[in-house]
């Protein structure tokens, strides 16, 4: 059932419809990811003097641009610790139009649902941004000082937070916050196992920038496999 959704949403990319929505994820996802990147250059030069003493050496100058061009690669490394916070803070702006155009292909008989109003649908994507930053950046330590075993438990951690946030929102386009919340605890093993395999490709530099509308796809498909809608 798992694979079967994921495969049925990179499946879609035929669609045009699919292919604007993946289009608005990746632009999205590629200018929080240089934000994030301004932030970071602006942060090293800060802290970074232009030149430096050294003992023999003597003073070396364009410490501070030597370090910013380095910073593009540290950042390629980051990206696959903050991918997961980016996939959660831009769910609610592009899900809608994911969703439509799944069932539009898949499930042509249900009625249009209700699109989520900007503002709650932005509040609610940003709601669980801290708390994953803040997770994948310890993740990102336990990673260096685990030899790279942390980032299995970072893939559970991840994979139960995306699955939580993903499905509920796609399941409450059709169903009460009651009934979602009942669903996803029906099928928590299921839904768990689906948000990890979208958190693995989240942490593969450039395959990430797209996940988080083939995880919206996939979302789409299973609510509607789980809740025999």
């Amino acid at each position: 059932m798992i694979l079967g959704a994921f495969f049925a949403a990179l499946a879609q990319f035929d669609d045009p419809r699919f292919r604007r929505a993946v289009g608005l994820g990746l632009a999205l996802a590629v200018a929080l990811l240089f934000a994030m990147y301004a932030v970071v250059l602006l942060v090293v030069q800060w802290v970074t003097p232009e030149a430096l003493t050294l003992p023999w050496i003597g003073e070396v100058h364009g410490l501070s641009a030597l370090v910013s061009v380095a910073s593009i690669a540290v950042m390629l490394i980051l990206s696959v610790f903050l991918m997961v916070p980016v996939a959660s803070a831009f769910t609610g702006l592009f899900l809608d139009d994911v969703a439509d155009a799944v069932e539009a292909r898949h499930y042509p008989t249900l009625s249009p649902a209700p699109r989520a109003a900007f503002w709650p649908a932005l509040v609610d994507s940003v709601r669980y941004f801290g708390l994953l930053v803040v997770l994948n950046l310890l993740g990102l330590v336990l990673f260096v000082f685990s030899g790279g075993l942390g980032m299995v438990g970072l893939w559970l951690i991840n994979g139960f937070l995306l699955s939580r946030e993903y499905f509920t929102m796609v399941a409450l386009r059709r169903m009460s916050p009651a009934e979602a919340g009942s669903l996803r605890r029906d099928n928590l093993l299921t839904l768990w196992g689906a948000g990890i395999v979208m958190a693995i490709p989240l942490s593969i530099p450039l395959v990430n920038l797209v996940m988080p509308v083939i995880g919206a796809a996939a979302f789409t498909h299973l609510f509607h496999r789980v809740s025999g809608r």
